[in-house]
Parts: C-alpha cells; sequence; structure tokens
C-alpha cells in the first residue's frame, strides 16, 4: 500500500482550476518528484496535500489514512512535514527558535533536542548560525533552514517545494547531497524542483504536470530518457 495516495484531486482558486482529476502515490521510502512549468500546479498539489488549501474534490490518504479535510496541525501530527516555497522562514527568530517552532506539535525536549542535534549534523551551516536571526543569513541559509524546521515534527514524508530555488550551482549540489542524505536516513520525499534534470537524477519516479494534469508518469531514469520530456524541461532532444 502507498504511503501516500492521492486520488482525482480537483483544487480551484475562484474560478479558476489549478488541478484537474491530478492522480499521485509515493511509497514508503522513495524519492519522487513533480516536474513542470511555472504555474503547472506544482505548488497547488503540495499546499493541498499539507492541508493549506482545501480540494474542490478527490481524496488524499496518508498512511491509509483519509486527510482530505484534516486540518494542517493534525497532518503534521500524522507524520507530513513541510518546506514550502521561498523558505518562509521567522526572519526575527534565530536558528534555534525556528527549529524549536518545527517540533511545535511534540512535547519529549529529550527527543527535540536529539533531533534538532540531528539536523545541526546534517546542516553544519545551521550550527555555526545557531544563535543568529534567520533574516540576516544568506538565501542558501535559510533553505537549509526550511528544511531543517520540517525535519523537526520527524515527518514520514518530506514535501519539498523548490528546494534548490535561487542557490548559485555549488549549492544547488549541496542540496541535493541533503537531499540524498535525508532520504537515506529513512524519510520519504515527494519533491518540486524547477532543475527537472537534478530532480529526475535523485528521485526513483517522476510525474509531469502540466496545466494542472499528469500528462507524463514513470521510472526517473525513462523520463530522463523521453525525448518529450527532454525537450520540454531538460534542454533539448535526445
Amino acid at each position: 500500500m502507498a504511503l501516500l495516495e492521492v486520488t482525482n484531486l480537483v483544487a480551484r482558486y475562484g474560478r479558476i482550476t489549478a488541478l484537474s482529476d491530478v492522480s499521485l502515490t509515493v511509497d514508503e521510502g522513495e524519492v519522487v518528484t513533480l516536474i513542470g512549468a511555472n504555474g503547472a500546479g506544482k505548488t497547488t498539489t503540495l499546499r493541498t496535500i499539507s492541508g493549506l488549501m482545501r480540494p474542490a474534490s478527490g481524496t488524499i490518504r496518508f498512511d491509509g489514512r483519509d486527510i482530505t479535510r484534516v486540518a494542517p496541525n493534525e497532518i503534521v501530527r500524522a507524520g507530513i512535514g513541510h518546506s514550502p516555497e521561498g523558505r518562509r522562514v521567522f526572519p526575527r527568530m534565530t536558528v534555534r527558535e525556528n527549529l524549536e517552532l518545527g517540533a511545535y506539535t511534540r512535547r519529549a525536549k529529550d527527543e527535540i533536542a536529539a533531533d534538532i542535534e540531528r539536523v545541526l549534523t546534517i546542516f553544519p551551516r545551521l550550527r555555526e548560525r545557531y544563535a543568529q536571526k534567520a533574516g540576516t543569513m544568506s538565501g542558501g541559509e535559510q533553505q537549509m533552514l526550511a528544511i531543517g524546521r520540517a525535519l523537526m515534527s520527524r515527518p514520514r514524508l518530506l514535501l519539498l517545494d523548490e528546494p534548490s530555488l535561487g542557490l548559485s550551482p555549488k549549492l544547488v549540489q549541496t542540496i541535493f547531497e541533503v537531499i540524498r542524505d535525508i532520504s537515506a536516513r529513512g524519510t520519504t520525499i515527494l519533491l518540486i524542483e524547477q532543475n527537472a534534470r537534478q530532480a529526475l537524477a535523485v528521485a526513483s519516479r517522476g510525474y509531469v504536470l502540466e496545466v494542472g494534469r499528469i500528462a507524463h508518469q514513470g521510472a526517473a531514469a525513462d523520463l530522463t530518457a523521453s525525448e518529450v520530456v527532454r525537450a520540454a524541461y531538460l534542454g533539448g532532444g535526445a
């Protein structure tokens, strides 16, 4: 059984339909990527899964439980973490305070301290910036903090929305190494990424969204080899 199962999802902004009958699955332990042009509905998909947006119809099941209309804080408690597009760190709070807020649904202080240490091990730069206000850090450091904060809820499924957006090529490589590391530590990942080539390199499977609909899907290697996908998203044909 899939850890996440999205079936015939429809989402609208007023009269504008953002998602039309979107169906996808993510199995335990997988990295699955969702690629597509700007405005295709990728962010809307993640926002709907995490409860930040209500679907017009369709179902979302997580570990067998229907979470279609469950409140966002309960979805976090259920085991889904979300690192949103644009980082959305709390700029006037320190790295430590941001990480602690990521664990707001939890009570065991010893476990929270252990998980902060885990995040600081994954992101050594955050250890150096631990007492620094997030708003004074670089974009790459803020992205590390956004991912680290999402990990503080101990998610079984991590939703990553454009983690490399606006970063230098060197930092992009760092972020994708971290994604591999998080996956190797046992966290399932659903990844949205503007860099389709990098996303398919780290994922086992992928879906291509076009104007709110799934246009292509399959193994990452097959999508990378597809002339249609290569021409549209990977910078040229085979």
